[in-house]
């Protein structure tokens, strides 16, 4: 499969300094299917007005972000908003000096939709909208768009969507923005579009400062964030949206908050995001949450110390290794297979390649000893990710690529030396790749 070199780049960089590439996924997509339909089918019931909640449980590099950005470019080609951030000290979902606000205010940032897949669509989305009501209305009236007449048709469908927002919890203060801005966007004045993109992002520092500057007294906050969230749902879907798709990672950074109040606080969050989507509370609107088993599982510190989560979220009875329910919240992520890993392992010597135009190599007989010698390290049945493999393999192909009379195999079985295996396993070790020997 031919692929574009600047697609070709960011991938193997990305992969080969451990993180996951926000283009070019479908290049490299591998299993996950049980995963990718789940999801993809929360994503139907969020378009007919549904809401979801998932967590994606997996370990350091076993592929919870690669999954997470594989939805995300999914559901964008679904006429999908998505808004993503990540975790970290400074950015919690709950905090008293401005954590909560950061993970918004990344949030907004990274608003993406199919024609701006980066982040920093807004701007993009409030244009569309007020351009596509204008089009509807002259569609629909066959009025010149020069007439008073048009300019108050268009601006009664704007007051349609915003009596809509004004009923929910900080509706009033949206839809006023929302005018501000189509009034400021049918004026020409780009500052006054500036001041309401501003407010919406969460940057202004005080109400006084909105106040005087929009006529508004009310900011978004620490506490009251996630509201507007909502707010953003169900204003994408009137604005030709098919909905909202939210995706938090490293939860891992609540597990580590030393305070276990302010972890409960941050927990409790997550009960209420929960609860609204379950509940119908919330619409259009899908929630969801990456994190190791332990951030979620540990009883003392994790989402499970907080026990009105732990009962809801905790497997039932009849789940069992090999036996999962993809309906449930949590989607734990199961180890790639062999035959898994040697396609990925194909695809990327392929995309190597050809982003070096040189020709390939690498036998599969090479491909099936490089992941023979991966998997066949002491302790690498529970502690061996993808990202490891996939990053050993890079450095192997850029070997194989600037020292080009290197022999493959030779330069595989040497390091396989390294390596002594636990007495007793070499027979399992065989039979595991027996399927495997051509």
């Amino acid at each position: 499969m031919k692929i574009p070199k600047r697609i070709a780049s960011a991938v193997i960089n990305s992969l080969k300094g451990g993180v996951v590439p926000r283009i070019g996924l479908p290049y490299i997509t591998v299993g996950r299917e049980n995963e990718i339909d789940a999801l993809l089918h929360d994503v139907d019931i969020i378009a007919d007005g549904g809401a979801s909640f998932r967590f994606i449980v997996g370990k350091y590099g076993s592929g919870k972000s690669f999954l997470l950005q594989t939805i995300r470019s999914h559901v964008m080609d679904r006429n999908f908003v998505v808004v993503d951030a990540d975790l970290s000290p400074e950015r919690r979902l709950q905090g008293t000096k401005g954590q909560g606000l950061a993970t918004y205010k990344e949030l907004i940032r990274n608003m993406s939709t199919k024609t701006r897949p980066d982040g920093g669509a807004l701007t993009l989305i409030l244009d569309r909208w007020i351009s596509g009501v204008q089009s509807e209305t002259a569609a629909e009236s066959g009025l010149s768009t020069d007439s008073a007449e048009f300019a108050k048709a268009v601006e009664k469908k704007i007051f349609e969507v915003v009596n809509a927002l004004s009923e929910m919890v900080h509706g009033f203060d949206f839809a006023k923005l929302l005018t501000i801005y189509y009034r400021a966007s049918v004026s020409g004045n780009d500052e006054e579009k500036a001041k309401v993109v501003k407010w919406f992002r969460g940057e202004y520092a005080n109400k006084t400062e909105a106040k005087s500057e929009l006529g508004v007294n009310i900011i978004i906050s620490d506490d009251d964030w996630y509201e507007y969230i909502k707010l953003f749902a169900a204003f994408l879907k009137m604005a030709g949206y098919s909905g909202l798709l939210v995706l938090v990672d490293e939860l891992v950074n609540i597990y580590k908050i030393p305070n276990s109040i302010t972890r409960q606080y941050n927990y409790e969050k997550i009960l209420t995001m929960y609860n609204d989507t379950l509940q119908g509370k919330a619409k259009y609107i899908g929630i969801i949450m990456g994190g190791t088993p332990q951030c979620i599982e540990d009883t003392r510190r994790g989402v499970y110390s907080y026990e009105a989560l732990r009962s809801r979220l905790a497997e039932g009875r009849f789940g069992r290794e090999g036996v999962k329910d993809m309906l449930a919240p949590v989607i734990h992520l199961t180890p790639l297979t062999y035959e898994e890993m040697l396609v990925l392992t194909e695809k990327l010597a392929d995309i190597h390649a050809q982003l070096f135009d040189y020709t390939q190599m690498i036998t599969q007989e090479d491909m099936i000893s490089f992941i023979k010698l991966e998997f066949g390290r002491i302790g690498s049945d529970s502690h061996i990710t993808p990202r490891e493999v996939i990053r050993d393999f890079i450095e192997l192909l850029d070997i194989i690529m600037q020292n080009p009379s290197i022999n493959v195999s030779q330069l595989i079985s040497s390091e396989a030396m390294e390596f002594t295996k636990p007495s007793g396993n070499d027979d399992t070790a065989d039979e595991e790749f027996a399927e495997f020997e051509i």
